[in-house]
Order: C-alpha cells, then structure tokens, then sequence
C-alpha cells in the first residue's frame, strides 16, 4: 500500500503540509481530525485544537482553503500557533463548486485515512460551507462527525412588533416586548447560506455539541437522539479568554489613538442578506452615517462583502470623506490579530453587527449589542436582555435603535447585567464528551440492528461487506 504522503503527493489540489498524516493513521488511537475553514471557526477551533494536543490525543487540522487570506486565515494560525497538517486548497468563487470542491477533496482524505485507521472522528464546525460539505463527505464514507456549535436555528419576531419601530414609541418598550420569546417562530432562511448548512450539518453528527438549552432544544424538537445531544457552551469562551491574557500584545490602539476614548459603536455589515439589497446596505450605512456627523464614536469594520456593496451602491466615495474629514470614525479592514479585536471591542459602548460570532463575543465581554438583521441565529442573547434587534426596514429605523441604546444607561446596564450564556472550558467540556462517547462504540450506528444492539447478541453472524 502506498504512503498517504504518496497519495497526495500525486494530487496537485491537497497538500500534505506537515509529515504528521501517516504517524496518526498508524496510530491505531481514535484520529480526532479537526477541520477549519473561516476566520470564525478558525476563532472557535483554536481551543478545541489547543485542548486536544493538551490531552496528547491523536490529531490532525485540516484546512478547507475557503478562507486563504492573511487577514482571515493565515494570521490567526499564527496568532494561535496552529499549522495545518493537510490543505484542500480549495480556491472557487461559486457556492457550489466550493461545496462540491470540499466534499470530493475531503471525501479523498477520509478514505485514504479510513483505509489504515477506522477510528476517525471529524470535527466540523457550526454553519459554514466546509461544516456541510464535510459532513457529506464523512458520511458517505460511514463516518459520523463531531458537529461543534450545533443546533443554530434562525428564529424571528412578529412583523407587526418591528413595524411598530416605524412610528414615534419608546425604545425601552420594544426591547421589552421582544424579550418575549412566546411570540418569535422559527423557519427563516436567513444568514444565506449559513443557516442551511448548520441544518444540513445536523444529519451527519453523531455527536451535537450545542452552546445553550434552546439549541439542545432545537434538536431534539427534529428528532435527534437526546444521548447524542450534549450542551457544553459556546468555545469562543475559551477563545476570549486565552485572548484576555495575551491583551498586553495588542497594539492596536497605538494604531488608532482615537480608540483610548472609549465610548465607540463598532459597525460590522456584511451578511449577504444586507450585502445583496441596495435599501438594506443604504439604511444600515446612512444610519452609521449619521452617528458620525453627530459626533458618536464609530469604528467600522470592513469586509470584502462591506466594500463590494460600497462600490455597487456608489457610497465608497463618501465613506471614504467621512473617514478623511471626522477623526471620530475610524474606518478599517478586518485586523489579522484577534488580540486586536477582543482589545478594540473593550473600547466601545455598543457593538451594531449582522454578524452571528460577533452576538457571542459581545455577550461574554459584557457589551450591549445591537443586531442589524430582521431576526437572530442567536435568539438566546435577545430573550437574556443582551440584545436587540435593529431591522434595515429604513434608515430612520435603525438609528432610533442604535442612538436609542447608545443614550439609555438603563437599557446597556440591563444587557451588561444580562449574564454570560456561553459558558467556560468549553473545549475541555467538548474533548470528554467526544471521547466518553466513541470509549464506548462508534460515533454513531447506522444501521438498524447496530441501534437496536442485536449485533452485539451471541446469536448475531459477524461480517460485512464494505462499500
């Protein structure tokens, strides 16, 4: 049989970066094969990474390719001393090729692996494109993953609850009512496409790691197996506070002097929902806009989806002036060091975001949120008082939320005391359980006479034929 080396060697898509793949497919232990892929996994996988080599456990990282750049990838593996011991190399602009990139490179991967070690536990992560499309590849090859993250459901208020934001009311008010979790209802498929892909994760799991009870929940009411379901919190937990130690590093407030003020909203839009519509983007930047010229501390964090509607919608030019002509707004790309991030979060009042990571970060540091988006992956944060919802329905709309957050000591004191929902040695908490359940079989039983335990009765005929 050829070396694994050998075999990708022969195939100019995936690297072998690191000489560990045929030492851990020799191993006869348990491969626990993490695989990355965006800056948030990255983010959330380190600690998961970090605990595993902790533990001494037979691991391979994996790395999708669907983040490449600097600022998105390559500093944060540095950041966290994280090396790759396999690249996808998946470079693709299509959702789809980039799904089905993923799924035959991995799918490879998982063969050649199983082929010399049946024991292979793959760690996907939440609602990204690789978490599903390395999910199929797994499962097609009879192999169950590890689902971090799991059981993010999209929930969504009543319409006639954000209409009422287009007439004069109180903000104290409408945060109030939306506390009410009775009234919001599931369905959406907003993020595009990230809230179909955590459902289409779920199938491949045998294992659902989920952050809060009302994920636990959300599986459960789809009929997944209450033993396989486990909450243990969210990992960026572990993320913030490995970060928190290390914040001394951080310079980027010798960057931005302007961030030693304090009192900074920072904007992040760039879900595709917002992105894709001209009112959505325009009430959301006109909004931030806005906060500016009055002379509100603001720092925008920009993506590649952010600048590509600043040019479509012809408002590059004029965020570009209000940054040259308003030191009070510091207008940015997205910083490689998540140190800087975690230390420019601890200089603002208020984080307006469409981000989902973000809703986390911002409730266990402690910072009142304000979601730019319809409804919330992370509907938790809302029903705890740590958020709340500030729809693009105009821009007039999303001010008023904003501002109105901005200016109520009363309303940021109750989301600061609303309490921290994600927990603490999450990834301790994620490799017990991970290893407590596959100490006792494997990952999942696919067939029906493995669920029902006949195939462990003295009667039962072993052998099978492999597919």
């Amino acid at each position: 049989m050829p070396t694994l080396q050998h075999v990708f060697q022969m195939d100019d898509k995936i690297t072998v970066v690191n000489e560990t793949l045929e030492r851990a497919a020799d191993d006869q232990r348990p491969i626990h094969l993490v695989l990355i892929a965006t800056k948030p996994d990255i983010i959330k996988q380190a600690p998961l990474i970090l605990e595993l080599r902790k533990q001494k456990q037979n691991m391979l990282i994996v790395h999708s390719g669907q983040h490449y750049e600097w600022n998105l990838s390559k500093g944060l593996e540095e950041e966290f001393r994280i090396t790759p011991d396999v690249n996808l190399n998946v470079r693709v602009d299509h959702l789809y090729e980039l799904e089905a990139q993923i799924i035959l490179r991995f799918g490879k991967l998982i063969y050649e692996l199983k082929k010399r070690n049946k024991r292979i536990v793959p760690y996907t992560y939440s609602d990204t494109t690789t978490a599903v499309a390395g999910g199929i590849a797994s499962f097609a090859n009879r192999i169950a993953v590890a689902h971090v993250e799991a059981g993010l459901r999209t929930m969504s208020p009543p319409r006639d609850l954000l209409m009422q934001l287009m007439e004069p009311g109180s903000i104290e008010g409408y945060f109030a009512r939306l506390k009410n979790a009775a009234l919001w209802k599931k369905g959406s498929y907003e993020p595009y496409p990230e809230q179909f892909d955590t459902r289409a994760s779920a199938p491949s799991a045998g294992v659902h790691l989920a952050p809060v009870e009302l994920n636990r929940k959300n599986l459960l009411e789809e009929g997944y197996d209450e033993r396989r379901i486990f909450v243990v919190g969210n990992p960026v937990a572990d993320t913030i506070a490995i970060a928190r130690q290390r914040q001394g590093e951080s310079r980027i407030v010798e960057k931005y002097p302007k961030l030693k003020e304090g009192g900074f909203i920072r904007f992040c839009i760039h879900r595709r929902e917002n992105v894709s519509s001209r009112h959505r983007f325009k009430s959301l930047i006109l909004a931030m806009k806005r906060l500016v010229e009055e002379g509100v501390n603001v720092l925008l964090i920009s993506l590649g989806a952010t600048e590509k509607a600043l040019r479509e919608y012809q408002l590059k030019d004029d965020i570009a002036a209000l940054a040259a002509t308003h030191d009070n707004f510091i207008y940015s790309p997205v910083w490689p060091s998540y140190i800087d991030v975690v230390a420019a979060m601890g200089q603002c009042s208020v984080i307006a975001t469409d981000s989902g990571s973000i809703q986390e970060e911002a409730n266990v540091l402690g910072i009142p949120l304000v979601t730019l988006r319809f409804n919330t992956d992370r509907p938790e944060t809302v029903f705890a008082g740590a958020n709340i919802l500030a729809p693009p329905i105009r821009e007039d709309v999303v001010y008023r939320v904003i501002r109105g957050v901005y200016d109520s000591e009363a309303i940021r004191a109750e989301m600061r005391s609303a309490g921290k929902l994600y927990g603490e040695n999450v990834s301790e908490k994620t490799v017990n359980v991970v290893n407590g359940i596959i100490s006792a079989g494997p990952l999942f039983e696919l067939l029906e006479h493995e669920r029902l335990g006949l195939s462990k009765l003295p009667f039962w005929e072993p052998g099978e034929i492999a597919w």
